[in-house]
């Protein structure tokens, strides 16, 4: 039976929840198929999305790009950013980031600006606690000023030979990680179990986007999408007719 992996994104409508179609959907599927979720978000956040049940709704659920694994429904796995990194590193990372983001002058500034995971920092410059709406109005000032692009560009070159990896996804972060630690990762933990193929479905698949390494991998069939409709839509070409 193949395996496809879907991006958490792809579920959401503009409430950023899961849809009653979408939910069904997903329960067709695995008729079809064996799914799973990848998502860079923290479990929490996954949750809050797609379901307090999501670990039992599909077969696989990888928080943090798979740093955190579960499979069938049971708790598989997880990882450390502070043992790999080393407090010294960390520290350094996190203080320079805040020093990087007091001097950006922005409409709106929230809290949370660096969320500390088990596999990967997550830095917004608006900070995670802004509401919808402001997260909205982020965003479009992000596309046009590169906010982040240019944030990252600093950081690549400032922590150059640290082993450290960015990934620009969502509205208003981006992550950061260990070198190899992006979405691949979830890859090494389905490769145990010998899928004939493996499908990805994702919408940040362009070099710098938290989908594109695990797009572009040779060990799956990538697929770009921008919706859950489309992402339905393709599923049901690929795996009902």
């Amino acid at each position: 039976m193949p395996l496809i992996g879907l991006g958490r994104k792809l579920f959401e409508n503009t409430d950023k929840r899961v849809t009653p179609e979408m939910s069904e959907f997903l329960q067709k599927l695995r008729t079809r198929v064996r799914v799973g979720v990848v998502g860079g978000s923290d479990l929490s956040k996954i949750k809050e999305q797609l379901g307090e049940d999501v670990i039992q709704r599909v077969d696989y659920v990888f928080a943090e790009n798979g740093l955190e694994a579960y499979k069938d429904g049971e708790f598989l796995s997880v990882q450390s950013i502070q043992a790999h990194m080393g407090e010294e590193l960390l520290q350094d990372f996190i203080n320079f980031c805040l020093n990087y983001m007091a001097k950006i002058k922005l409409p709106k500034k929230r809290g949370t600006f660096i969320e500390f995971r088990n596999g990967m920092l997550n830095v917004s410059p608006i900070g995670r606690s802004c509401t919808q709406e402001e997260r909205k109005e982020f965003f479009e000032l992000d596309k046009k000023e590169k906010i982040r692009e240019k944030f990252v560009a600093v950081l690549k070159e400032e922590f150059k030979g640290k082993g450290l990896s960015f990934s620009i996804g969502g509205q208003i972060s981006f992550d950061v990680f260990p070198d190899g630690w992006d979405k691949r990762f979830c890859l090494g933990i389905v490769e145990k179990d010998n899928y004939s193929v493996i499908h990805f479905f994702g919408d940040k698949t362009k070099p710098g986007g938290n989908d594109y390494e695990i797009y572009s991998d040779p060990r799956t069939i990538g697929h770009e999408v921008s919706s859950p409709e489309e992402t339905q839509r393709l599923c049901e070409e690929l795996f009902f007719s």
